[in-house]
C-alpha cells in the first residue's frame, strides 16, 4: 500500500465508511485470484458504495484504459458477491480512478479524479474540523491528523 492508498483509506474510514483494502477477489481453480481491488468503501447510513483505484503511474492512456477496465470489471463482478456480500445486489457502485492528471474524465468504465482534486476535498474537510486542541482527528488516522496539524495548527488555524 502506498501513501496515496493509505490516505484514501483513512479519509473514507474517518468519514464513517466501512473500508476494505487490497482485496483479492475471484479465487481461481488453479490458484491465484482474478484480481485485486485497491479500496472498496461502504457508508452504512447513506448507502454509498464506492470502489477507488488510486495510482501515481506514468502509463499511457491506452495502458491505463486496459488496466482500469480490468479492475473496474472485477469490481462490478465481485464487490457485491465477495467484498460486501450482505449488501443488496442492487446497491449502486461508484467507481473512481484517482490519477496524477485527469485530462480524461472517464476510464475503463469509471470516473477519473485528479489527485489534486481529491486532496482539495481532503483539505477542505480537515480545515472544517478546525484546530487540533478543539477537535483532534483520531490518532489512528495518522496522515489526516498530520494534515490537521499542518493546516489548522494545534490552537489556531495557520492559513
Amino acid at each position: 500500500m502506498n501513501h496515496l492508498e493509505k490516505l484514501v483509506r483513512q479519509f473514507y474510514a474517518w468519514r464513517g465508511y466501512i473500508v476494505r483494502g487490497n482485496v483479492r477477489v475471484g479465487a481461481l481453480t488453479h490458484g491465484g485470484w482474478a484480481g485485486e481491488l485497491d479500496i472498496v468503501a461502504y457508508h452504512p447510513h447513506s448507502g454509498h458504495l464506492i470502489h477507488l483505484e488510486p495510482s501515481i503511474d506514468a502509463h499511457t492512456w491506452e495502458e491505463r484504459e486496459r488496466r482500469f477496465r480490468r479492475k473496474f470489471e472485477a469490481g462490478r463482478r465481485y464487490v457485491h458477491a465477495e467484498v460486501f456480500p450482505w449488501l443488496d445486489p442492487a446497491t449502486p457502485l461508484e467507481q473512481v480512478a484517482i490519477l496524477v492528471s485527469a485530462t480524461r474524465r472517464e476510464l475503463g468504465g469509471g470516473r477519473v479524479m485528479a489527485i489534486d482534486e481529491f486532496m482539495e476535498t481532503v483539505r477542505e474537510t480537515v480545515i472544517r474540523r478546525g484546530p487540533m486542541c478543539r477537535s483532534a482527528i483520531p490518532e489512528e488516522y495518522d496522515l489526516l491528523r498530520t494534515l490537521q496539524l499542518a493546516l489548522c495548527g494545534y490552537r489556531r488555524v495557520l492559513l
